[in-house]
């Protein structure tokens, strides 16, 4: 073997070992996700009026418009972008999607545990807003997330009850809700504050189906 050609062969060795040792030595490391709790998120709350202990009609009757995304509320003057995902407003959740929305949103309620939901079941088919009184997430004692007793006028979510929700922005989200009383207590009562939730959810960035 010539010098020349013993030091091609010597080159494309050493490239090829340094090649394998820089693949092995930086590999790439997927990091699990992970589910976000999110507490008092006020959904148009109202306080009692001294003259008849009543509580009146929502005080301004706007959505608290929440980005599962960046984990925080957005303003109500970016409702007609995709910003924003889920909405809520007293017992009612609204998603950016659908003929009265802007985004590509849409729900679907998983009956399940939101730990066992690890992708987006096969044959869902995502509901969107298509008016005031027909939405994607149904609102009614027994119908949506929550079961009304009118005994004690306590609202609790219904367990098993997981949202599937498609983001405004054409993602993917698994969100449980936990609390609609401030501060979360464990057995509300008469004197629990109302229109305060508390959910967790859990955000895949990636696009994908799945929820690991």
């Amino acid at each position: 073997m010539t010098n020349c050609m013993y030091k091609i062969v010597l080159a494309v060795c050493l490239g090829t070992t340094l090649l394998s040792c820089t693949k092995e030595d930086n590999p790439v490391v997927v990091q699990p996700l992970s589910a976000v709790t999110v507490t008092n998120i006020a959904a148009d709350p109202t306080s009692m009026t001294s003259a008849t202990g009543q509580q009146p009609v929502a005080a301004t009757g706007k959505f608290t418009l929440y980005s599962l995304k960046d984990n925080k509320q957005v303003a109500n003057t970016d409702s007609a972008t995709n910003k924003w995902d889920v909405g809520f407003r007293g017992t009612t959740i609204i998603v950016n999607g659908g003929a009265i929305r802007s985004g590509q949103g849409g729900a679907y309620v998983y009956t399940g545990t939101f730990d066992e939901l690890t992708s987006v079941p096969a044959s869902v088919t995502f509901s969107q807003d298509q008016s005031a009184t027909a939405l994607a997430i149904t609102t009614g004692s027994g119908k949506g997330w929550y079961n009304y007793n009118q005994t004690t006028n306590i609202v609790s979510p219904i367990p098993g009850k997981v949202f599937v929700i498609r983001t405004g922005d054409g993602k993917y989200a698994k969100v449980e809700i936990l609390s609609y009383y401030q501060n979360a207590p464990v057995t509300p009562d008469a004197n629990s504050i109302a229109r305060y939730y508390t959910f967790r959810y859990l955000y895949q960035p990636d696009g994908s189906q799945t929820f690991r």
